[in-house]
């Protein structure tokens, strides 16, 4: 069984270019990597954990006053069974919950990026929720300056294409499975992320599997003090295909653990907006398939219809 080792993000402290090489590596392979030893604390993701698990105890018809169909449930909450991988019909058995980036006022992408609702209902969400976006974003900045070096690239490289990203921290809520689930479906359905890179904190209950290039599923689980983190379909456009946006699932849970709720977190790290998702040239060089540039708000948009969460 193919199994990815993790990589101490204490490496990248000491010797860059031989985390670079590690973590590039591991993209290379098998589109995911996992980072032990990370920078975030740990009293950050438990506060946000009590948060989500608060947010989601909720009366239904309260967390859907969070809801915004209009703009895709892109910020506040999505309800159950609202999101389908792409390409299927059926709609993953999740709810979930989106905390983005917080904009000064005059800022000029408020005009395609929205304020994330407060929840009056909890009086430490709105805080809670925004101390681990911010560590999250942070982590992820560092994690793409090994990834330019790892393309040859300066080390700085991503800075100013993220630095007002539309990243996204979503709170997931897989619910017990209590009675026989819909034909066919699946607590999240085989997907690529539609993103530049994708950070994931440890899960309470196993399911996160991901197809190797061999057609192999592995299953990825983070140990404690790891982040499991994979290439985004933005990320392998720029990259022309060397870095593999790698298809994942959550499967359901087996009969005995049926009982249980599954909760992680996933932060999926954007590019600005306007940035231009074009090939890099080494790696067209190298081999890969050069696509046309686009933008990131134009390439989101057209993943968000073809997930349903957005009308054409």
């Amino acid at each position: 069984m193919i199994k990815i080792e993790p990589i101490s993000f204490n490496l990248w402290k000491k010797d860059k270019e031989a985390f670079a090489k590690k973590f590039g590596d591991s993209f290379r392979e098998t589109g995911f990597a996992v980072i032990s030893d990370h920078t975030i604390p740990e009293a950050v993701i438990d506060k946000a954990d009590d948060a989500a698990r608060d947010f989601f105890a909720l009366p239904e018809d309260v967390k859907r006053q969070y809801a915004d169909p209009e703009d895709g449930h892109q910020r506040g909450h999505s309800p159950f069974m609202t999101e389908n991988a792409k390409g299927k019909s059926q709609a993953d058995l999740k709810e979930f919950w989106h905390t983005g980036r917080a904009l000064p006022e005059g800022s000029p992408y408020r005009k395609t990026m929205k304020d994330t609702p407060s929840v009056k209902e909890l009086d430490t969400f709105d805080e809670d929720t925004r101390a681990l976006y911010e560590e999250l974003d942070k982590f992820g900045a560092d994690l793409l300056r090994a990834v330019a070096l790892y393309l040859d690239l300066k080390e700085d490289w991503f800075e100013d294409k993220i630095n007002v990203g539309n990243s996204i921290l979503r709170l997931l809520h897989y619910p017990p499975q209590t009675k026989p689930q819909p034909e066919g479906s699946v607590r999240a359905g085989a997907h690529e992320d539609i993103n530049l890179i994708t950070l994931l904190l440890g899960a309470e209950e196993a399911g996160l599997q991901a197809k190797h290039r061999s057609g192999e599923w592995m299953d990825i689980n983070a140990p404690e003090g790891a982040v499991v983190v994979n290439v985004g379909d933005m990320l392998q456009r720029m990259t022309a295909g060397l870095l593999p946006s790698t298809t994942h699932r959550v499967l359901n849970p087996s009969p005995e653990r049926a009982k249980f709720p599954r909760y992680s977190k996933p932060f999926f790290l954007h590019l600005n907006n306007d940035a231009m998702i074009t090939p890099i040239e080494s790696c067209v060089e190298k081999g890969g398939t050069a696509e046309p540039p686009i933008t990131a708000g134009d390439y989101l948009t057209e993943r968000l219809i073809e997930i349903g969460l957005i009308k054409a």
